[in-house]
């Protein structure tokens, strides 16, 4: 059983990266990524920072806002206009949770599509959907790498995707596709839940349920891949998969943390340093 490291190839991704915005640098084309967060939810502050933190590892400019919980979505909604007209720009990155009084759907809608590095605009995913080249969300995206870069053949292979979230299951399920996997996906009206995932050789694990997969759910020999990652009551991390009792079972799978985790930076760099098509 193989536990497929995510530190170790977003690292090596983050230095291929690094290696590509020098090169950009010394033709006078330095990315820029500007990131807006409004409000001061914790878990949002500590992504923040570390996005800032890979920004300026891989040698890419970043601007940041931070704006106060009471801020109207109208004065948001002008903030991101600007940004998609400034030309030394070139990506732009709403931290979510908004608070509530914002509309989250108004505001991923009005960033230039071109500067859509998280891969949330209505455009990006119907790009996605068809097949042309477009920004693509990044965990999903991060999870594609962390299957080829282990070696782990998807095309033809029967995968299970566990979830239907806009961010992760329905793109999860389009990129599986686009890799010629045979794909399945399954939410919380499945019927014979537990048959469906056992035929899964690479089973994507996103329901936002601490611990939920077990070995019932895992055909021997089976690829796993957890998304999740909550705090058990102890404080401890922990993922949608019952890490103990499926491993054993599995021929390769992610840990959280330590897993996909890394991989979502990378891959925001990597949709910022490659540009679309990229």
């Amino acid at each position: 059983m193989e536990i497929i490291d995510g530190k170790k190839i977003s690292q090596e991704i983050k230095e291929e990266l690094r290696e590509k915005a020098a090169e950009q640098k010394s033709r006078g084309e330095e990315r820029c990524l500007a990131v807006i967060q409004v409000g001061s939810d914790p878990a949002s502050t500590v992504y923040v920072r570390n996005k800032k933190k890979a920004c300026e590892y891989i040698g890419i400019k970043s601007i940041s806002y931070e704006l106060p919980e009471e801020t109207g979505e109208e004065e948001l909604l002008e903030i991101i206009r600007g940004l998609n007209e400034r030309e030394d720009v070139n990506g732009i990155l709403v931290q979510l949770p908004l608070p509530e009084h914002i509309n989250e759907e108004r505001v991923l809608s009005t960033i230039a599509p071109k500067k859509d590095v998280d891969g949330f605009h209505p455009v990006s995913v119907g790009n996605l959907s068809i097949g042309r080249p477009g920004y693509v969300s990044c965990t999903p995206a991060g999870v594609i790498q962390l299957l080829k870069r282990s070696g782990i053949e998807i095309e033809g292979k029967e995968c299970v995707v566990l979830g239907r979230s806009n961010i992760v299951g329905k793109p999860m399920a389009m990129l599986l596709l686009r890799e010629n996997g045979t794909v399945t996906v399954c939410h919380s009206r499945t019927k014979n839940l537990k048959e469906i995932t056992r035929r899964a050789d690479i089973l994507v694990v996103a329901v936002g349920r601490p611990k939920f997969v077990d070995a019932d759910f895992v055909k021997e020999g089976a690829v796993v891949i957890d998304v999740g990652i909550h705090r058990n009551p102890g404080g401890k991390l922990c993922g949608d998969v019952d890490f103990d009792n499926v491993a054993p079972k599995a021929s390769a799978i992610t840990p959280v943390p330590g897993g996909v985790g890394p991989m979502t930076i990378a891959m925001l760099m990597a949709n910022c340093v490659n540009g679309i098509g990229g």
